[in-house]
C-alpha cells in the first residue's frame, strides 16, 4: 500500500477530533482519486513532526504531524511535563491559558488533563485571555511554567504553543531541545499511553483582577485623553478597557468591527498592525471622533501599535518610533535599569539610554532574550513588541504598553504638547534615525535559505555610496550564533534575517541623521524617506528577490 496513505490511515485511528479526521478523510479520498493538489497537501502534513523551538510551536490547523492539532498539542503537553519534572518542578501549578483562535481552548484543556494527570496543578483560564495576563499570572500565582495557545497575529488559518518558565520569561536553548526530546518520546508511542485527567482548576476573573488592579499602579489617575482602540478581532479589548476605566480614562471610540473576538478575522488580511491597511478602520474613528491618539492591539494582545498625526495627517508610528517614545519617556521619568532592545531595532535606543546614563544591551530578536536581560527597566522590539513593567511581565504587553502611552499622550497634552512634538524634539535633539523594512513572503522555504546564502557569498561592499562592514551573525560575537547578516555603514545599517515566526526573508534597515542635519524635522524625513527607497531597492537587488 502507499506508504503516504498508511501513515494517513494510521494517524486516523489516534486522532480524537472529529473536524481533523473528516478533512484527512477528504484529503485521502481526493489523493487517491488521483488529485495531486490533495496529494501534495497530504505529504506537506506527514513531511515530518511540527518543530518544538523557542517560540515553541506555531502552524497550520490540520490534520497530520506537521499541523497544529490536538494530536501534536497532546504529545507537547506531554513531553512538556516530563521536562518540568526532570528539571525538579513535579507537583507544582502550571497556568494555561489561550486566545479566540479555532481549536484554541481544545487545545488549552487537552493540555490541562494531560499535566493534571502527571501530578502538576494545572490553572486553566475559564475563557480566552490575552497572552500578557496569562504571564502575569505565572508569577502571581507562583506557577512554575505557563502556557498560551496561542499564534499571535499569524493569519486565520494558523495557531500555535508559547512556553514559559516559572521566571515568567520564553524558553530559550537548550531548553528547547530539551523539551523538544521529549515531545520525540511521547510521540513514538501510542497517543492512547498519554494518561488524563480533569482534576485541574478552572481560573476565573481573579486572574483579570489582579492583572487590571497592577496595571492600575502604573500611571497617574484621571489622565486627560481621548483615544480610538482597535483589538483587531482579538482578545484585549476587554482587559484593555478594564484597565482604563481603572485609572479613570474616558472609553475610547472602538473599532466595533473589529472589537470582539473572531477567529476568521473577517475586515483584515493578515490580523497584525504592522500589516498595510490594517488599522485603516481605526484611522478612519480616529478623524470621525478627532481623538488624540489611536492605540491597536494585535489579537493576543502581547503587541501594541499607535497612530497620531504627525505632519499634517494621521498615519501609524513605526515600531521603532513608539519604542522610542516610550523609552524616552521612561528615562525622563528616571527609570533606572537596563534599557534593551533587540538587533534588528533602531540603535538609537542606545543613544538615548547613554545620554540618560544608563545601561544599554542588545539581545538577539526576540522577547525571550529581552525579557532575560537582568535588572531590565524598558525593552523593546521594532515589531511592536514593548515591556513597560518587566517585573511583572518580563515579556511583550500589549495592554500595560497602551496604558503607558496614554498617559504619556495625556501628559503631553497637558503641555499642550502631541506625540509629533516629541517625535521632533528627540529628532532635533539626537539627530533623525529613520527604520524600515524590506520583507518578502515566500512559499517556499528554500528561497530564504538560498537568498541568505547568497548574500553571504556575495554581500555588497557599498550602500548608498558608504564603503560597509559585514558581520555573519552565524560568527555569535557577543551574541548567540543566529541565522542573520549585518551590513553597515558610516550613517546606515542593514540587518537581514529570516522571520522566526513567518516564511519572510526581511531586511531591516536605518538610515541616520545628525543632530545638526535633523533641525528642520520635515525637511530631514523627506531627506531620509529618500535614502530608505534607495536602500530597499539595492537590497531587493543584493537579495536578488
Amino acid at each position: 500500500m502507499d506508504p503516504l496513505i498508511t501513515a494517513a490511515h494510521a494517524w486516523r485511528a489516534e486522532d480524537p477530533d472529529a473536524d481533523t479526521v473528516a478533512r484527512l478523510d477528504e484529503l485521502v479520498a481526493a489523493a487517491e482519486a488521483g488529485d495531486a493538489a490533495a496529494r501534495g497537501e497530504l505529504e506537506s502534513a506527514f513531511a515530518g513532526p511540527l518543530e518544538f523551538g523557542t517560540a515553541g510551536l506555531r502552524g497550520a490547523l490540520g490534520p497530520g504531524p506537521a499541523r497544529m492539532n490536538r494530536v501534536v498539542v497532546t504529545r507537547a503537553a506531554a513531553g512538556f511535563g516530563r521536562w518540568l519534572i526532570a528539571a525538579g518542578h513535579e507537583g507544582g501549578k502550571i497556568i494555561v491559558g489561550y486566545d479566540a483562535r479555532y481549536k484554541s481552548a481544545d487545545f488549552a484543556r487537552d493540555t490541562a488533563e494531560v499535566l493534571a494527570a502527571q501530578g502538576f496543578v494545572p490553572l486553566l483560564c475559564e475563557r480566552s485571555t490575552p497572552t500578557p495576563v496569562v504571564a502575569f499570572g505565572i508569577n502571581h500565582y507562583g506557577c512554575v511554567a505557563g502556557i498560551v495557545v496561542t499564534a499571535s497575529h499569524n493569519p486565520p488559518q494558523d495557531n500555535g504553543y508559547k512556553v514559559y518558565l516559572g521566571d515568567g520569561s520564553q524558553i530559550v536553548p537548550p531548553t528547547d531541545g530539551e523539551i523538544a526530546a521529549q515531545i520525540a518520546e511521547v510521540a513514538a508511542g501510542p497517543l492512547a499511553d498519554i494518561p488524563r485527567s480533569d482534576a485541574y482548576t478552572m481560573l476565573g476573573d481573579d486572574l483579570v483582577q489582579a492583572y487590571v488592579a497592577h496595571a492600575a499602579t502604573l500611571v497617574p489617575a484621571g489622565l486627560d485623553v481621548s483615544w480610538a482602540y482597535t483589538a483587531m478581532h482579538g482578545v484585549g479589548a476587554r482587559v484593555m478597557e478594564a484597565v482604563a476605566t481603572a485609572v479613570g480614562l474616558p472609553a475610547p471610540a472602538v473599532v466595533a468591527a473589529q472589537h470582539d473576538p473572531d477567529p476568521a478575522f473577517p475586515t483584515v488580511a493578515f490580523p497584525n498592525p504592522e500589516e498595510p491597511g490594517a488599522i485603516d478602520l481605526a484611522l478612519a474613528v480616529a478623524r470621525e471622533h478627532d481623538v488624540d491618539v489611536v492605540v491597536a492591539n494585535d489579537p493576543d494582545a502581547d503587541r501594541c501599535a499607535a497612530a497620531a498625526v504627525i505632519d499634517g495627517d494621521w498615519r501609524m508610528l513605526t515600531g521603532d518610533e513608539l519604542g522610542t517614545v516610550l523609552a524616552d519617556d521612561a528615562l525622563r521619568r528616571g527609570v533606572a535599569g537596563v534599557y534593551a532592545s533587540s538587533i534588528v531595532s533602531s540603535s538609537l535606543l542606545q543613544k538615548l539610554a547613554e545620554a540618560h546614563g544608563q545601561p544599554y544591551q542588545a539581545t538577539l530578536t526576540g522577547f525571550k532574550w529581552i525579557g532575560r536581560v537582568p535588572g531590565l527597566a524598558f525593552g523593546y522590539e521594532e515589531a511592536i513588541g514593548y515591556c513597560c513593567d518587566p517585573k511583572a511581565v518580563p515579556d511583550k504587553d500589549g495592554i500595560t504598553a497602551g496604558l503607558t502611552l496614554l498617559a504619556l499622550v495625556a501628559s503631553l497634552k497637558a503641555q499642550g504638547l502631541t506625540l509629533a512634538d516629541r517625535l521632533d524634539e528627540i529628532a532635533r535633539t539626537y539627530g533623525l534615525w529613520t527604520t524600515a523594512q524590506l520583507s518578502v513572503r515566500v512559499s517556499d522555504l528554500s528561497l530564504i535559505s538560498d537568498a541568505m546564502a547568497r548574500l553571504r557569498a556575495n554581500p555588497p561592499a557599498v550602500l548608498l555610496g558608504e564603503a560597509l562592514t559585514v558581520d555573519d551573525l552565524l560568527d555569535g560575537g557577543d551574541l548567540l550564533p543566529t541565522d542573520g547578516v549585518r551590513l553597515q555603514g558610516e550613517t546606515l545599517r542593514v540587518v537581514v534575517r529570516p522571520s522566526g515566526t513567518e516564511p519572510k526573508l526581511k531586511a531591516y534597515l536605518e538610515v541616520r541623521a545628525t543632530a545638526e542635519a535633523s533641525q528642520d524635522v520635515p525637511a530631514a524625513r523627506k531627506v531620509a524617506a529618500a535614502r530608505i527607497a534607495a536602500l530597499r531597492a539595492e537590497m531587493s537587488a543584493a537579495l536578488g528577490l
